[in-house]
């Protein structure tokens, strides 16, 4: 059974879904992840089991939809004043947090429980947010920055690669040296 899509909800389903996602992270810290139960989160959430399986089916479900959150970014990238400074130090943060064994796990509990892309496609819609956050403000300053999907393609989606498939050798020259063949290549 596959969850229906979720948005912010409000009122009682708000307080559920962060009841059932506190419990979660915080069962997570104590017992660890292959621990988990329906029924433990439950308990821990105040709800009935059967709450957690009618909104997101099953725990594998669940897991992606706590994950996706957790890979939110919290603020906007930093503005340091300069396209290369600026796509620099969020690729490097964004490899940093991304290869780090917690983000490995979010990464997979995203994917895994996400039978139909969803999940996916809004961890990619964050990313694509914040990268389009640093070519406008490159934009405004009177820069040409390279188009959004060049961006991805040639900086973020071969860090991907490399979490999921070779994670060896990911530090911030990969990240840096990505970025500079991007914008190398774009003033040839």
């Amino acid at each position: 059974m596959s969850r229906r899509p979720m948005v912010r909800p409000g009122g009682r389903s708000a307080r559920v879904q962060e009841s059932v996602h506190t419990a979660v992270r915080e069962l997570t810290a104590e017992v660890g992840r292959d621990a988990l139960t329906v029924p433990m989160i439950a308990t821990r959430a105040g709800v009935t089991p059967s709450t957690i399986y009618r909104r997101w089916g099953d725990l594998q479900e669940l897991l992606s939809d706590v994950a996706v959150e957790r890979l939110r970014p919290e603020a906007p990238p930093e503005d340091l004043g300069d396209l290369a400074r600026d796509l620099t130090a969020w690729a490097e943060q964004f490899l940093d947090e991304m290869s780090s064994p917690p983000g490995r796990a979010y990464i997979r509990d995203a994917l895994l429980g996400d039978p139909d892309g969803d999940n996916a496609g809004q961890c990619s819609a964050y990313a694509a947010e914040q990268v389009d956050v640093i070519l406008a403000r490159a934009a405004d300053r009177g820069d040409a920055p390279p188009a959004l999907e060049t961006v991805v393609d040639r900086v973020v989606a071969p860090m991907m690669y490399r979490i999921l498939f070779r994670p060896g050798g990911l530090d911030s020259a990969y990240a840096r040296r990505l970025v500079a063949g991007l914008l190398g290549a774009q003033d040839r």
